[in-house]
């Protein structure tokens, strides 16, 4: 009797740890889960460790050429010349090769500020080539506007022309699909220019870039005089890299972000050109105390980042 009371007192105990042990188990799985969801863009590209670093670099980390940008943009974070809410994206791409060089954060979601305005004109060409617009002597000056100058009024103009915001994306999804992956167009620009809602990712530019070099985008070869028009950009203005380098570019500022995005094109020591593209973004959560000393330490610093591309390019291809 004493034995048979023994056992089943053991098979009590051995059930009971493992309910215990299965509850733990479960509690500890719903708390991985959790952990695990996606949070919203604008909350995962700021929350995480490797975001407010650049210790998430993409898909070609073990370059040399990606490891001597991450180490310069760890070094001004020692210094302080990135602030810990900073987040930053990087790519480089080579177009001649056509071979993707650096991603730096390349599929996280940024602001676009003004950087959204060549998709835009995109968005506005896509209804002229459908006979839905006609491109009008009016219509050049407000895209020269919008591009040369960045005027958010002209920008307005072609974004009410082309259907709305809304329609814009739709447009560029629908038809580009392949390029803008993250892309959003939500707002028109609001006074003052504080536009927060629109954006897109380094890659979504690349992208775009891309295939506007290609030329596999309506009117592209517009697009493309639009973007080479002068003005003070952050990929050549104020860098080492030589006089009578063509750049085709739009910058992007607000309160909480400073980028810009383009392709350059060198030449190598033959005379023949050698076009590459790149994007540099630096984004924060809060508002610079002082915002005309932050736009332009930043800007400094996408300026640096272009440097050193162009001397990497330089010694890989034989550049000028």
């Amino acid at each position: 009797m004493r034995r048979v009371i023994s056992i089943i007192f053991k098979s009590l105990l051995l059930l009971i740890m493992f309910l215990f042990l299965q509850c733990t188990a479960a509690r500890a799985e719903r708390s991985d889960v959790a952990s695990r969801t996606d949070a919203p863009p604008s909350m995962k590209k700021h929350d995480t460790k490797e975001a407010r670093s650049e210790a998430a670099p993409g898909y070609v980390a073990n370059t040399g050429f990606q490891r001597n940008i991450l180490g310069f943009l760890q070094n001004r974070r020692e210094k302080g010349g990135l602030a810990r809410d900073e987040i930053t994206g990087w790519m480089v791409y080579d177009l001649t090769r056509n071979e993707s060089l650096v991603e730096i954060n390349a599929d996280q979601v940024f602001q676009a500020a003004s950087m959204i305005k060549p998709f835009v004109a995109l968005a506005f060409f896509h209804q002229v080539q459908r006979g839905k617009l006609k491109y009008t002597p009016e219509s050049r000056r407000k895209l020269e506007a919008s591009i040369q100058r960045s005027n958010n009024a002209a920008t307005n103009w072609l974004m009410r022309k082309a259907g709305g915001p809304a329609q814009c994306e739709a447009i560029l999804k629908g038809s580009y699909g392949h390029i803008f992956k993250r892309t959003a167009i939500r707002e028109y620009i609001p006074a003052g220019g504080r536009t927060y809602r629109n954006m897109a990712m380094p890659s979504d530019y690349i992208r775009f870039l891309h295939a506007l070099w290609a030329k596999k985008l309506p009117y592209g070869s517009e697009i493309s005089r639009l973007m080479a028009l002068p003005k003070r950009g952050r990929l050549y203005d104020g860098t080492s890299i030589p006089e009578g380098t063509l750049v085709y570019n739009k910058t992007g500022t607000t309160a909480h972000l400073c980028g810009d995005m383009g392709i350059l094109v060198a030449h190598t020591r033959n005379g023949q050109p050698y076009p590459y593209a790149v994007v540099g973004i630096i984004e924060r959560r809060s508002k610079p105390s002082d915002y005309g000393d932050w736009m332009l330490s930043r800007g400094n610093i996408i300026r640096q980042v272009s440097t050193l591309v162009y001397e990497e390019m330089k010694r890989q291809h034989n550049l000028l």
